[in-house]
């Protein structure tokens, strides 16, 4: 079986884009597609046999459709490719991805380009929310050329400012899925941790890094070699699932539902080591962040998790808002993580008893890759017997 795709970049993620009409219409079809385009499942974690990257940043997928019967230009279903499970996970979004969907949509002619920004409006099937994404396009085409640098990936790119329409409650339904901010929960064989769950674009659960007798000076592989850590961390982000009602239990949502929620650890500003030896300054950071990622810490930090973050940052009384420092003259947010520093900026207001968030704003780059043909034997994605 072979269907055409183009191998995208969107921010510091990578994956396959496909027109939804060239993928089978049958779901379990399609994901045993999928899955074997990506070489997965792989016991040895290396999708060897596909073009999976190996890490939850380079297993991403992104179907794309028409939109014009729902009033975008088109839609953008994603999922999250397990590495070593037959699992496409589609709970949450992924906001990096979302960077490259923009451009897709111009290069394949989905949308016509107005030189020198178009404009693409996309719905994300997953959270029924939608993006407007300002393309740098050129003699009618996306322009990659710009000299916007984002940590995480090397060397500049044109700079793709994304607009997060109303992106409250893009999983749970409300804002705040437990209705407080900050809840204590307690967490099989660690006790009571406390915690903010905060759902915007993606649901994060927002934890102090000295809870987990952290310093938020550890690099990515101190975190990741630890096994002891890691099954503390999963255990602490899966307790929160069951607590918001995503899983029924704790081992149900390290099956079935790993990407979501996802843990972020939380800090004030502070020194700490990048991985190319420089050492990163408090100044100019509103807050440290690491994000867990599919069990391993993210090498940056997901957009769609900067997103929550904003905006959580904003909202009094979480435990995000507690340890950052107050807003810049900008009123952007600027979260280092372990690659360097993102800002961005969220508009949050008091709505009623509760609050709303009208827009998210980031920047990413992206670019198209590679475009061709995915071979996958045709046993592969015969139904099993």
């Amino acid at each position: 079986m072979q269907v055409p795709a183009v191998l995208m970049r969107g921010g510091t993620s990578r994956g396959l884009f496909f027109h939804e009409s060239d993928l089978p219409a049958d779901p379990e079809l399609r994901d045993r597609f999928i899955l074997a385009a990506y070489g997965s499942p792989d016991p040895y974690r290396r999708q060897v046999d596909g073009v999976g990257g190996a890490t939850s940043a380079t297993s991403k997928v992104a179907i794309i459709a028409d939109g014009s019967h729902l009033g975008v230009d088109v839609t953008y279903e994603f999922g999250q490719v397990s590495i070593d499970r037959p699992l496409v996970d589609r709970t949450g979004t992924c906001g990096n991805m979302s960077a490259a969907v923009g451009i897709f949509a111009v290069d394949e002619g989905l949308v016509p380009a107005t030189d020198p920004v178009t404009q693409v409006k996309f719905l994300n099937i997953n959270t029924g929310k939608a993006v407007t994404a300002h393309v740098p396009t050129r003699d009618g085409r996306f322009d990659p050329a710009g000299d916007f640098a984002m940590p995480g990936v090397p060397g500049t790119g044109s700079s793709i400012r994304l607009d997060y329409l109303h992106p409250g409650g893009a999983v749970t339904g409300s804002l705040l899925p437990t209705g407080q901010t900050v809840d204590k929960v307690e967490v099989p064989g660690i006790g009571t941790v406390e915690m903010s769950v905060v759902d915007a674009a993606n649901p994060l659960l927002f934890v102090r890094w000295e809870a987990l007798g952290l310093t938020g000076r550890e690099l990515p592989d101190e975190i990741d070699s630890d096994p002891e850590l890691l099954a503390r961390l999963e255990l602490v982000r899966a307790s929160a699932g069951v607590h918001i009602g995503t899983a029924t239990s704790a081992g149900d949502a390290t099956k079935r539902t790993p990407s979501v929620p996802k843990l972020a650890l939380v800090g004030p500003p502070c020194d700490y080591p990048l991985p190319d030896g420089r050492v990163q300054s408090p100044a100019g950071q509103t807050l440290r962040a690491s994000m867990m990622s599919m069990g391993r810490l993210h090498r940056s930090y997901a957009l769609s998790g900067a997103i929550c973050t904003a905006v959580a940052a904003a909202i009094p009384g979480t435990l995000v808002s507690q340890v950052a420092r107050a807003g810049s003259p900008d009123d952007e947010i600027r979260i280092a993580h372990p690659s360097g520093v993102l800002p961005m900026t969220a508009q949050v207001e008091r709505n009623g008893e509760g609050w709303a968030v009208p827009v998210v704003s980031g920047y990413r780059t992206g670019r198209r890759l590679m475009a061709g043909e995915v071979l996958v034997p045709d046993e592969r994605v015969a139904s099993p017997a």
